[in-house]
């Protein structure tokens, strides 16, 4: 395992961890690499939300990184320039809160001097934390975050994990029209966010592309507490399709009260609960019939060239580790780092243009599939899986070549 310490709080209250190899620097002043950098290793910044709102995801993202420096430790580290290099992981947590995530970014890179920055969790605080990297020319890679709005602000140092947001809906007003025909109108309830936001943007604009009607598109505030006015007015436009876009602890919530009200609908879709153990932990029965889209799931069958192998491979060393499925998550967390790995081989340095370069030019099969990043930095888009909780459990139903079950209705 590797060994944790204090690297000291920004503020009070303020928890700071960082995470080290422990390997030696010494003899590290390979040829092509100046001998500050080699004798510092590589560092990378990592600053995921480990209290507040997102704790939940921030702490998946750190049980992938754990799982990542514990291969880097058993090769020795990241070889560059024929050398291999120590690596030191140094995370804060932000506490959810997007202010934070400027300023602990801004410190790791002014204080801490990371080469390397991976960003936290969800669309909008990685646009908050690109922008940052953005002005010091820090590369950065986003492991969960796939709005398109995130990646339009002309920066050459953001790339992206996730496929875009668009292919989620595509595939679902697609697919779940030809499985229930009687499918003709949607109601549509969104997080004011920049991910659920725009998932709900893009669900109206495709569905109205499908001739599914739409009747119901509103969103509720960050942090509410009570969703039963929306869901009255839904329950009032009797929709065949309610869509409901949100993180975790919001998609308990509406589900929690939506069978308070009675109000059901033959396709309940919630994104992205049911990608999460904790969604269906939460809901017991209710969460079954509730379908979702998914970046990646562990039936997936890819083989790669990097430090797990293969999905197989992953899924078994995290099963053993934690005693669960892993999810989207935990999985593009630890590709997010498998890439810069990639990358910094690739480049055969810690120059970060030359980091850069590499990244830009990548196209790497890996144990969470291909890896491929266009113009605008994003990872290019595949076929996504659909899926829907049976029996307490996530199963797949689109594309056909991972499906595991026929879809149901939410509700008899």
């Amino acid at each position: 395992m590797p060994k944790f310490f204090h690297r000291g709080p920004i503020c009070a209250g303020a928890a700071a961890l960082a995470f080290s190899l422990g390997m030696s620097a010494a003899g590290l002043s390979g040829a092509g690499i100046p001998a500050a950098q080699a004798q510092d290793g590589i560092r990378i910044g990592a600053p995921p939300a480990l209290t507040g709102g997102l704790a939940d995801e921030g702490k998946k993202q750190r049980v992938a990184y754990d799982m990542w420096l514990e291969r880097v430790k058993e090769a020795g580290g990241i070889e560059g320039d024929g050398e291999m290099l120590p690596v030191e992981l140094i995370s804060y947590d932000y506490q959810t809160d997007g202010k934070r995530a400027s300023q602990l970014t801004e410190k790791l890179i002014t204080d801490d001097k990371v080469d390397f920055l991976v960003s936290p969790f969800g669309s909008g605080h990685t646009k908050i934390a690109a922008g940052v990297a953005e002005r010091y020319g820090i590369p950065i890679i986003a492991p969960v975050a796939s709005s398109e709005s995130v990646y339009d602000q002309g920066y050459r140092n953001l790339f992206g994990i996730l496929a875009p947001n668009a292919g989620l809906t595509e595939a679902m007003v697609t697919h779940f029209p030809a499985e229930f025909p009687e499918t003709k109108t949607v109601a549509i309830l969104g997080r004011e966010d920049v991910f659920p936001d725009s998932m709900a943007t893009a669900m109206a604009g495709d569905a109205g592309k499908a001739g599914i009607e739409v009747v119901y598109d509103e969103r509720y505030a960050i942090g509410a507490l009570d969703l039963s006015a929306p869901l009255t007015q839904i329950k009032g436009s009797a929709p065949d399709w309610i869509y409901i876009t949100g993180y975790t602890q919001d998609l308990v919530l509406a589900r929690k009260q939506m069978a308070d009200l009675g109000l059901t609908a033959p396709i309940i879709t919630m994104v992205t609960g049911p990608a999460y153990q904790e969604f269906t932990d939460n809901l017991g029965e209710l969460a079954d019939g509730v379908t979702s889209a998914t970046w990646w799931h562990h039936s997936v069958t890819y083989e790669g060239d990097d430090l797990f192998g293969s999905t197989e491979a992953f899924y078994k060393a995290f099963v053993e580790r934690e005693g669960a499925d892993p999810d989207y998550v935990h999985a593009a967390s630890a590709a997010a780092l498998i890439v810069l790995t990639k990358a910094i081989q690739e480049a055969g340095s810690v120059d970060k243009d030359k980091v850069r370069n590499a990244l830009a030019s990548m196209d790497l099969s890996t144990f969470y599939g291909p890896v491929k990043f266009g113009a605008n930095g994003m990872n290019e888009a595949r076929d996504l899986p659909i899926i829907q909780v049976h029996e307490g459990k996530p199963v797949v139903l689109y594309p056909a070549s991972i499906a595991q079950a026929e879809m149901i209705a939410a509700a008899e």
